[in-house]
C-alpha cells in the first residue's frame, strides 16, 4: 500500500470544500498562532457557533508591533484569525480599526459560503481588543489626570 502525505490530503479536502490556496496557507502556517508573552493586551471572543479566538497585541507608539492569535475552531476560523492578525501587524490602531470583513475576505481570497461567520468572528475579535486597549489607555489617562 502506497503511503500518502497527510498534508496533501488536508490541502485537497480544504480545496474541494471551497477554500482558496491563500486561505489554506493561512490555515497551515503557524507564525501567527500563539500568545505573546509581553502583550499589552490579550482579549478573547466566542462566536455564535462556539468557535473561540484569543488575540494578543504588542502595541508601541500607537502601532501594532506584533500580534498572535489562538483559535479553537474549524479551518475557516483558523485561516480567518491568522489572516486578520497578519493584516493588523504594523498598522496604526486607527488603520487596524478599519479592517472589516471585506478587507479580510480580499486577503483570504475565498472561504466556503458557510464560513462567513468565521471571518466576522476574526474581525470582531480584533475590534474588541482594540476597544479594550483604548479603554485601558483612557483609564490610565484619567488616573494620571486625577493625581495632579
Amino acid at each position: 500500500m502506497e503511503k500518502r502525505d497527510a498534508k496533501d490530503d488536508v490541502y485537497e479536502m480544504l480545496s474541494q470544500s471551497g477554500y482558496s490556496d491563500k486561505a489554506i496557507e493561512y490555515f497551515k502556517a503557524t507564525e501567527n498562532i500563539g500568545v505573546l508573552s509581553d502583550a499589552d493586551l490579550v482579549s478573547d471572543l466566542t462566536g455564535p457557533c462556539g468557535d473561540t479566538m484569543k488575540i494578543s497585541l504588542d502595541i508601541e507608539g500607537g502601532r501594532i508591533r506584533d500580534a498572535k492569535i489562538q483559535v479553537l475552531g474549524c479551518p475557516g476560523a483558523v485561516a480567518s484569525g491568522c489572516a486578520v492578525v497578519n493584516l493588523a501587524k504594523g498598522k496604526t490602531l486607527d488603520e487596524a480599526g478599519k479592517i472589516d470583513v471585506d478587507i479580510l475576505y480580499e486577503e483570504l481570497e475565498k472561504l466556503p459560503d458557510q464560513k462567513v461567520h468565521c471571518a466576522r468572528l476574526a474581525v470582531k475579535t480584533l475590534q474588541k481588543a482594540l476597544e479594550e486597549y483604548q479603554n485601558q489607555k483612557d483609564k490610565g489617562t484619567e488616573a494620571q489626570g486625577s493625581e495632579r
